[in-house]
C-alpha cells in the first residue's frame, strides 16, 4: 500500500519516456488511418500494446520500488551496509564513485585514529611526569612554615589542578574506565573535602558537613572528579563566609557564600568554554570544569544543576539517583 503513494514520483521519474510512448501512439494511429486499415485491426493492436506495457511498466515498478528501499537502508547506514548491485551502467558507476569514497573515508578515519591515540598517549605521559616535579616542590616547601612558602605552595596546588583538569578533559571523550558500584557517599565526600582542607585553612572558610550515610550507585572516581571541581569554584569564587555540603532524598547540594553567577550566565554555565561575566571578571575561570562535571554527570546517569545569585552565592546540585544502570 505505501508503494501506491511512489507512483506520481514514479511518473514523473520516467515522463519522457511514457511522452515518447505516447508519440510511438500517435504516429501508429496516423499510420493506420493513411493505409485505411480496418479500426478492428488498429484497436486490436493498440489493446495489445497496452497490456504488454502495463506488464512492463508494473515489473519495472516492483524494481524501482525495491532498489528505492535498498537506497533507504543504505542512508541510514551509509558505511557498514552492502551496496545494492547496479542495473545499469549509470549505477555501476556511481557504486563505483562511492566504493572509493568509502574506502578514502575508512583510511581518513583510521589514521586519525591513530593520530589521536599518539596524541593521547603523550600527553597523558607528559601530564603523569609532571606530577613529579610538582610533587617534588610541594614537600620543598613544606621544609618551612613561611608565609610565602605558604602562598607558593598555594600557587603550586593550582598548577596541579590544572594538569588534573587537562588529563580528565582527554579521558572525557572515552569513559571507558568507568565502572558502576555501589558505594557509601561519605568516603567519596570526605576524599574531595581532605584534598581542599589547606585551602579552605588558607583562605579562613568555614566548611559544613555532616556524615549522610547513604549508599549511591555511581563511579568512584569520577563522580569524586564531579564533587572535586564544585569544592573547587566554590573556593576559588568565596573570598569569605562559609562552604555547606548537604544531602537530600540523593541529591547532593554544594552550596558557597561566594560572588553567585548573574541570571543571565546561569542557562550557559555549563557549555564548553563559556566563562560567563564574573568568570571574566576574576579572570579566574577557564570555562571547562563545568562543562567536565555536565559531561561525566550525563555519562553517570546523574543530574547536574545549579542555582545563584549574583553577590549572595551559588548552589550545584547532583541528582544521584540512577535509571537504567547495571551494577558491575
Amino acid at each position: 500500500m505505501k508503494n501506491i503513494k511512489l507512483v506520481p514520483r514514479y511518473l514523473w521519474q520516467y515522463k519522457f519516456v511514457i511522452f515518447a510512448f505516447a508519440i510511438f501512439a500517435i504516429i501508429f494511429a496516423v499510420i493506420c488511418y493513411l493505409y485505411h486499415l480496418t479500426l478492428e485491426a488498429a484497436l486490436y493492436t493498440t489493446l495489445l500494446c497496452a497490456v504488454v506495457a502495463f506488464v512492463f511498466v508494473a515489473i519495472h515498478f516492483c524494481c524501482y520500488c525495491k532498489k528505492r528501499e535498498e537506497r533507504l537502508r543504505l542512508l541510514e547506514h551509509p558505511m557498514t551496509i552492502d551496496l545494492p548491485s547496479a542495473g545499469n551502467l549509470t549505477e555501476a558507476e556511481l557504486i563505483e564513485v562511492i566504493e572509493k569514497l568509502r574506502n578514502q573515508y575508512n583510511t581518513d578515519f583510521l589514521n586519525k585514529q591513530n593520530e589521536r591515540e599518539e596524541y593521547l598517549n603523550y600527553y597523558t605521559m607528559w601530564m603523569h611526569q609532571i606530577k613529579t616535579p610538582i610533587s617534588a616542590m610541594g614537600l620543598m616547601l613544606q621544609n618551612q612554615d613561611t608565609k610565602e612558602n605558604r602562598a607558593l605552595a598555594g600557587e603550586l596546588f593550582r598548577i596541579e589542578q590544572y594538569v588534573e583538569m587537562a588529563l580528565w578533559y582527554l579521558r572525557i571523550g572515552d569513559m571507558s574506565d568507568m565502572v558502576l558500584k555501589t558505594y557509601e557517599l561519605d568516603e567519596i565526600i570526605k576524599e574531595a573535602v581532605s584534598k581542599y582542607a589547606p585551602l579552605f585553612v588558607s583562605k579562613k572558610i568555614k566548611l559544613n558537613y555532616e556524615p549522610v550515610n547513604t549508599q549511591v550507585i555511581t563511579d568512584k572516581k569520577w563522580l569524586s572528579f564531579i564533587i572535586q571541581q564544585l569544592l573547587s569554584n566554590a573556593i576559588k569564587y568565596t573570598e569569605k563566609g562559609s562552604i555547606t555540603i548537604k544531602v537530600e532524598n540523593k541529591v547532593l547540594s554544594v552550596i558557597d557564600t561566594g560572588i553567585g553567577i548573574i541570571k543571565e550566565d546561569i542557562p550557559r554555565i555549563f557549555e564548553k568554554g563559556y566563562t560567563g561575566f564574573n568568570g571574566r571578571l576574576e579572570r579566574k575561570s577557564t570555562g571547562i570544569g563545568l562543562y567536565l562535571c555536565k559531561c561525566a554527570a550525563d555519562k553517570l546517569s546523574h543530574k547536574l544543576s545549579a542555582i545563584s545569585e549574583a553577590g549572595k552565592g551559588s548552589e550545584f546540585s547532583i541528582d544521584l539517583n540512577t535509571y537504567n544502570l547495571q551494577v558491575e
